[in-house]
């Protein structure tokens, strides 16, 4: 699924121009709701060298825990992984759908004064995150999968242990916490972006729980 995805994300080649309007409506709608925080987070976590290798560390490496999660997930608790992996399947679609319609240049693109934390890493950075010759769709900023994954696997944990260990079951939106503020402080992603991936989540939870009961639905009918 994950291989599938990257490709289809990658082949979309979205427009430059596109992209740029559509940045540039998401700053106004920011500025009129005073939402547009984007530059003076970057700022902040430019200046705080630390924080800002961590930052680029969770950036790069944020699939490692959502992957050891829905890992866990899958061995520990099978009915709730599934429901995990429908609604995977559904946000996936829908993003692609979202960033074939919606194409947006990320603020590291669009913003004056913003510092590509990422590329500008000494260890973990590099020319890719600025390079648009490689093929890859840069923008995709509209929502954050990045925030909408950390979530994802956060909601898994928080199923999985709300029964028998409901304090712990608080302890994995942490994950989802951090990451909106990396999104942001490394100049990858707007405000609005993090808001478009929570509502992603919400709508495909519900989207695979009308599968699943049109599902069993269907195995009723079947049994009769």
């Amino acid at each position: 699924m994950v291989a599938v995805f990257s490709w289809a994300h990658d082949a979309l080649r979205p427009g430059l121009t596109a992209a740029t309007e559509h940045a540039q409506l998401l700053q106004s709608v920011e500025r009129a709701l005073d939402l547009d925080v984007e530059v003076s987070a970057n700022r902040w976590l430019v200046e705080r060298p630390p924080l800002a290798r961590a930052a680029v560390l969770l950036y790069r490496f944020y699939a490692v825990p959502v992957l050891g999660v829905l890992l866990w997930v899958l061995l520990r608790h099978g009915g709730i992984y599934r429901q995990v992996r429908t609604t995977a399947i559904v946000m996936a679609v829908l993003a692609l759908v979202v960033f074939w319609a919606y194409p947006v240049s990320p603020p590291r693109f669009a913003l004056p004064g913003i510092v590509d934390v990422v590329a500008d890493d000494a260890l973990l950075g590099g020319p890719a995150s600025r390079d648009l010759s490689g093929g890859r769709n840069l923008f995709s900023a509209f929502p954050s999968l990045h925030v909408g994954w950390s979530a994802l696997a956060a909601w898994a944990a928080w199923s999985a242990l709300t029964g028998a260990h409901r304090r712990l079951g608080l302890l994995p939106w942490l994950f989802p916490t951090a990451m909106v503020a990396v999104v942001i402080g490394t100049g990858n992603h707007y405000v609005l972006d993090v808001v478009g991936s929570a509502v992603l989540l919400a709508v495909s939870i519900g989207v695979a729980a009308l599968l699943r009961a049109a599902r069993s639905g269907r195995e009723r009918l079947r049994v009769r």
